[in-house]
């Protein structure tokens, strides 16, 4: 039922050996791991004014001088996570970084930081592009939350189809999208400063309600320039999405990573600036409550008003609202915020598979599945942004506060870690030339740890209160559960390690064997013949006697066909299957310690699905309590019935396609091979709920 559905969502299954041809070129890797720094800009200059006019328009001055702050440090995280790629290539990223040179808890906290904004990332991304797509769509806006969990949903199935596939249908929207924004700042420069032409945003007669008619000053002022700063610091956020991703570029690896990073930082330096100084030319106006703050005539906008973000009102400046040019750019905008999404859809699941690969994180994480994606870091990522989107109810403006904190704590400890790395080299490297390139780098990596801990800290002091503690919540559960994950795994490796080999291997004393029987038909038989085939020390039927009348002709069979198996009968005066067998094998365990007890439990193998609801439930919960017993073997014996032989022969007629897990099993998974000693469905067919070993009656 879910074979066909599947391979129209996803495609076909692909073989392990063809992950190389999955490798990114530099055209498809910018929009697959730089499409939310790319993207950021269509919101990142309206946070910054947003701040700005809480002490009015004449706040707005300010503007140049912090974008100026945010392009600077954009190009101070991406000359040190070009360093960063270069020494780890690996693909583990800030993690790798911070766990090799400043220890576990380090690289745990990185982790958990980042995961924490992966996850921020698709919420704010997909809550910004539905409120864009609202202002032109009013259904959308109507049902925003709906629209964005759906949105979601698109593009957890997009990324399930793998990582190339989808880099290409994402290209095309980012590079319209960038071309859209160059192309505007380039028309605005010719209208402003060639033509002489006057460019006016549709706020631009709009006055700004401020507490303070003076205005701020003093430190409510400064206050004021640092949180207006972290805004505009999400410009950052996706950075380091590409050294979690060099496994994923084409070899040269780390230099295409690398001058993939560099053509990220320009592009979205550019972009920034140039939409900051335009929205200066223009006058547009923004307020972070337009209906009671944003004056008309005069009066207050009210709840009514829907206020475009910064871009629109740019591009209706600069091209004319409603105009082909205008028209384009808002919708590739819209576009490329729903896909800024797939840099966390990318990210998490590399970092997500290293964690697990490290046992922080379940290993089901470190599966690829068909289409050679890390499947199940793709669901969960989906899973908890759309939590988070309904939690917020896909507001970005309360949800971009909970924004940019942990990846400012990824930067901060990744950069100190790249110190001490090129401490470590420096101490052994005599070549001159080398220890200049170490120097060198060792500068570029200790000044963007200072500018990133800095900005950290600015963000936490300007954000806290906003809604920053609740990522700091997050990043600590992140931490206390892969902690907790990781005590798991290294306990069981403890249980489960051979502290002397030749005493595990020991034999037990007596083998006693035991198949459980409602009748004497044909699974009966097999699991009997398998039985004695085994050679135990001793052997015997079992069955539990809820009916007088069928026992008595259970036994009356039994003793017609000549079983030379001696055949047990428990009484069960309260018509219990499971309790009387498992209490019967933990007696025979107490009165002989020694011993081992294998039980036989002739199972049927079906074809339907809802045949499997009409038989083995009696033989599941029989083997779930068994497998809690000591020293007590369970063995399913299958019947094959006839609907199990069309199910073999559907599994024939796909046996082009690969079965689910193949890729992760190697080319000798083929559907339609043989079948293990528990069948096609591993619960076979197996007890009726009046006796085990039954028909499922």
């Amino acid at each position: 039922m879910t074979h066909l559905p599947k391979r129209l969502l996803l495609g076909r299954a692909l073989r392990s050996d063809r992950l190389a041809q999955t490798l990114l070129p530099k055209r498809i890797a910018l929009p697959v791991f730089a499409s939310d720094p790319l993207s950021s800009v269509a919101y990142a200059p309206g946070e910054v004014l947003l701040v700005l006019s809480v002490a009015g328009i004449s706040a707005y001055h300010f503007s140049p001088w912090i974008a100026l702050a945010v392009v600077i440090l954009l190009f101070t995280v991406v000359a040190s996570y070009r360093q960063n790629v270069r020494a780890y290539p690996s693909g583990g990223g800030d993690y790798e970084v911070a766990t090799t040179n400043l220890g576990r808890r380090a690289g745990l906290t990185v982790a958990s930081a980042l995961l924490v904004d992966y996850v921020l990332t698709v919420a704010v991304s997909i809550s910004s592009g539905v409120e864009n797509l609202g202002s032109a769509v009013p259904f959308v806006v109507e049902h925003k939350t709906l629209v964005a969990v759906l949105t979601i949903v698109l593009l957890t199935l997009m990324n399930l189809r793998g990582v190339r596939e989808s880099g290409k249908l994402f290209a095309v929207p980012t590079y319209c999208f960038v071309a859209g924004v160059i192309g505007m700042i380039v028309w605005g420069v010719i209208r402003g400063a060639v033509l002489d032409h006057e460019m006016r945003a549709p706020t631009a007669d709009f006055e700004i309600r401020t507490e303070e008619p003076g205005g701020l000053a003093g430190f409510a002022l400064a206050f004021l320039l640092l949180r207006a700063f972290s805004s505009g610091c999400a410009a950052l956020t996706g950075v380091e999405a590409i050294s979690n991703g060099v496994p994923a570029f084409r070899r040269p690896k780390s230099r295409n990573a690398a001058n993939t990073l560099a053509m990220m930082g320009l592009i979205a330096a550019v972009m920034f600036a140039g939409i900051i100084a335009l929205a200066l030319a223009t006058d547009v106006k923004m307020a972070e409550n337009p209906a009671s703050d944003l004056l008309i005539n005069g009066s207050p906008a009210g709840s009514d008003y829907n206020q475009d973000p910064v871009i629109t009102q740019v591009a209706a400046a600069v091209f004319g609202s409603g105009t082909l040019p205008f028209v384009f750019l808002a919708a590739a905008t819209a576009l490329v915020l729903f896909l800024a999404a797939n840099t966390a859809y990318n990210g998490f699941p590399l970092l997500g598979s290293i964690l697990a690969q490290d046992r922080y994180l379940p290993r089901q994480l470190h599966t690829r599945g068909d289409r050679l994606a890390f499947s199940n870091g793709i669901v969960m990522l989906a899973g908890a942004a759309a939590i988070l989107v309904v939690i917020y109810d896909a507001d970005s403006t309360r949800l971009i506060q909970l924004y940019i904190v942990g990846v400012f704590v990824s930067f901060t400890l990744s950069q100190t870690g790249m110190v001490r790395h090129w401490n470590r080299l420096l101490a052994e490297e005599t070549d001159p030339a080398a220890r200049r390139r170490m120097h060198r780098a060792r500068g570029i990596n200790a000044f963007g740890a200072f500018f990133t801990g800095l900005v950290l800290v600015v963000v936490l002091v300007t954000k806290f209160s906003h809604g920053a503690w609740v990522s700091l919540l997050g990043m600590l559960l992140f931490y206390g559960v892969m902690t907790a994950i990781r005590r798991h795994y290294d306990l069981v490796g403890q249980e489960l390690a051979a502290d002397d080999p030749k005493e595990e291997r020991v034999r037990p004393s007596r083998v006693h064997s035991i198949v459980l029987v409602s009748k004497t038909h044909k699974p009966t038989l097999r699991a009997l013949a398998y039985a004695k085939l085994m050679r135990s020390d001793t052997l015997e039927a079992l069955t539990i006697s809820v009916d007088a009348q069928e026992t008595a002709a259970l036994r009356k069979e039994w003793e017609d066909a000549g079983i030379d198996v001696p055949l047990k009968i428990l009484d069960s005066p309260y018509r219990e299957i499971t309790r009387p067998v498992v209490d019967y094998v933990k007696r025979l365990r107490t009165e002989n310690p020694r011993d081992l007890v294998s039980v036989y439990i002739p199972e049927y193998v079906v074809g339907r699905w809802y045949e499997q609801l009409l038989h083995n439930q009696s033989a599941l919960r029989l083997k779930g309590r068994l497998l809690y017993t000591p020293g007590v073997m369970v063995t399913s014996v299958p019947w094959q019935l006839e609907s199990s032989e069309l199910a073999r022969k559907r599994l024939r007629k796909r046996a082009e396609w690969s079965a689910p897990g193949a890729v992760r099993r190697g080319p000798a998974a083929r559907p339609g091979g043989s079948r293990g000693g528990r069948g096609r469905n591993g619960g076979g067919g197996g007890p009726r709920a009046g006796k085990p070993g039954g028909n499922g009656k």
